[in-house]
């Protein structure tokens, strides 16, 4: 299982919201901003975007990367997100 940092731009609300629960359904996940999320999967990144890509109008943006060795944030959702990203993180 590895870590995945899933970064997006999404206009629409309505699609966004459907992406968000695409996201979700990987059961491992912790949202680290607005548009930014963490994921955990066996899955590798060009899956990932795969997966996601039918979810996205044509302007919108995505960015996939595997988490590496060395992170730091501030200011999390609050202590179960916080707990999560130092966990998987």
């Amino acid at each position: 299982m590895s870590t995945y940092i899933v970064s997006f731009e999404i206009n629409d609300v309505k699609i966004r919201n459907a992406f968000e629960e695409k996201l979700k359904s990987y059961g491992v996940y912790c949202p680290i901003n607005e548009y930014c999320w963490a994921i955990v999967t066996t899955k590798k990144a060009t899956e990932i975007r795969d997966f996601l890509k039918p979810y996205l109008g044509t302007m919108d943006r995505l960015f996939v990367v595997r988490s590496g060795t060395e992170s730091a944030w501030l200011n999390t959702y609050g202590s179960a997100n916080n707990d999560w990203l130092k966990k998987h993180l």
